[in-house]
């Protein structure tokens, strides 16, 4: 082997780890670019889409494979989210009637990819707006204005239970469901008012009748029980009881008497207390 061929041999091993180099940096560059890989995160679910259309697969959380160029992965949120919706209703009595309701949902996570397909990720705006729209119009509808405050309970559940019927349909469950607040028309709260305000004066005036009928009560029980007491002091008093008494005062009268007599003008007998009644004894 000359020198030339020496040379070319040296050459070809300067290139050989520089060509290496070059080629592991373009796998990498392409890797990069074309990310045959897809990460699902918690909470979540992936669509995975062959050109566009939507497969039966539906990729759980975690890092999964996918083909560059040909597979697309959609992640689709399946945790419990919130949505609050306005309905405007009329009630059994035509009392116009605003509702605010807030409910809790969750896409079914195995049908992550139908409700992709079918709905799309604007579910909210497109089937659950409309859907309570529609229920809280109908079950208004059975109440008069009155029972939907006095029976709010039984509404919400009538409107809860109708609702999870109507998302069960698409694929979206209905976790929780409460109705944050109804409002009437001014003229109907004013006459809730009066109303409220009537029945207030009605108890009260119910309150003073049982009062004034337990206060009379107790005036005849007390007048029964004096007309009692006296009757029975009656029947204990005898004439002798009488006499004594008397004797008692003219005693008591004598004890009093400071032993001066009464300046009198005129001709007459001097009085002394008690003596006729002594002297008749």
């Amino acid at each position: 082997m000359d020198e030339k061929d020496i040379d070319i041999m040296q050459t070809i091993m300067k290139k050989g780890p520089i060509r290496t180099v070059i080629i592991i940096a373009a796998i990498l560059i392409f890797f990069l670019i074309m990310k045959p890989w897809v990460q699902v995160g918690a909470g979540e679910r992936g669509v995975v889409l062959n050109f566009g259309a939507v497969q039966k697969t539906v990729l759980q959380e975690g890092l999964h494979l996918r083909i560059p160029l040909m597979q697309e992965i959609v992640r689709v949120d399946v945790k419990v989210q919130k949505a609050t919706t306005d309905a405007a209703a009329a009630s059994s009595d035509l009392q116009d009637v605003s509702s605010t309701v807030a409910i809790n949902y969750h896409i079914a996570p195995d049908k992550a990819n139908i409700v992709y397909q079918t709905i799309g990720i604007h579910f909210k705006e497109r089937i659950i707006d409309p859907a309570v729209q529609e229920v809280v119009k109908a079950v208004t509808a059975k109440y008069t204005a009155e029972q939907l405050i006095t029976k709010r309970p039984a509404v919400s559940d009538a409107m809860k239970l109708t609702l999870t019927d109507r998302l069960k349909e698409h694929n979206i469950s209905v976790d929780a469901f409460s109705i944050v607040g109804f409002s009437f028309s001014k003229i109907f709260m004013e006459a809730i008012e009066s109303k409220q305000t009537a029945d207030q004066l009605a108890q009260k005036a119910r309150r003073d009748l049982e009062r004034i009928k337990i206060e009379a009560e107790q005036k005849v029980t007390a007048a029964r029980a004096e007309a009692e007491s006296l009757r029975l002091q009656r029947a204990n008093i005898s004439r002798d009881l009488i006499e004594l008494r008397k004797v008692e005062a003219n005693l008591k009268a004598i004890d009093k008497w400071n032993g001066i007599l009464p300046q009198v003008t005129g001709s007459g007998a001097v009085p002394f207390i008690g003596v006729g009644d002594l002297n008749n004894k």
